[in-house]
């Protein structure tokens, strides 16, 4: 399964736009689009982005996409009774919650893809066992369906259940920026890539566009 996975992001890779040296890449498809500025014809390229979606976090608050509007963000997908991969992703995501946990322009938001017994008592048991405090880390419960169709927009692996796992999913974590483009997939589970993770956001951060998003 993992390696088919990191296959079809290698794939997506080639699909990426290469940009100037020191800026990543936007993930996933685009169009061009014809255009007129100031009388003249000209040809702006359309990124695949990230769809509006609506949940409630470990405080009970209604949390949509407009509340990442303006905002640099990573994603992932977990299950609080994940047995495997979901304890050492976010031991792991510590790290950059602690690296940016004062920046009110970055947040992280995990997707339950068992909301059914991820309930926000769950969740705020889980945040609290985790040291997870103030704004910045959103555990979210929302609609399974909709959540399942929504990780495929992070062109992740799509969740589904197993009698002998309960359920299977990736451990990505998916760089997301303020005009909500997919910039970057970081595995969980591998120390050196969340360094990775770290240091990409800081580099993103300084991207022209991204400095003056509001």
């Amino acid at each position: 399964m993992r390696n088919l996975i990191l296959a079809s992001l290698v794939v997506t890779l080639f699909a990426a736009c290469k940009g100037a040296p020191d800026t990543l890449p936007i993930f996933g498809n685009r169009e061009p689009v014809t255009k007129t500025v100031d009388g003249k014809t000209v040809v702006d390229t359309v990124y695949q982005t990230i769809p509006d979606f609506k949940t409630i976090n470990q405080q009970g608050d209604s949390i949509s996409s407009k509340n990442l509007d303006g905002k640099i963000y990573v994603a992932d997908f977990f299950f609080t009774t994940c047995p495997s991969i979901c304890p050492i992703m976010h031991r792991n995501m510590l790290a950059v919650y602690e690296a940016f946990r004062t920046d009110d322009n970055f947040k992280i938001i995990s997707y339950s893809i068992d909301p059914k017994h991820d309930t926000v008592a769950v969740l705020k048991k889980y945040a609290d066992k985790l040291g997870i405090t103030g704004n910045n880390w959103w555990l979210l419960n929302g609609k399974k369906e909709e959540i399942y169709t929504l990780s495929k927009s992070y062109l992740v692996t799509t969740p589904k259940e197993d009698e002998k796992e309960k359920f299977i999913h990736d451990g990505f974590f998916i760089l997301i920026d303020k005009q909500k483009r997919i910039r970057g997939f970081y595995d969980g589970t591998v120390t050196e890539q969340v360094t990775n993770l770290i240091a990409d956001i800081k580099k993103l951060k300084t991207e022209p566009d991204q400095a003056s998003a509001k």
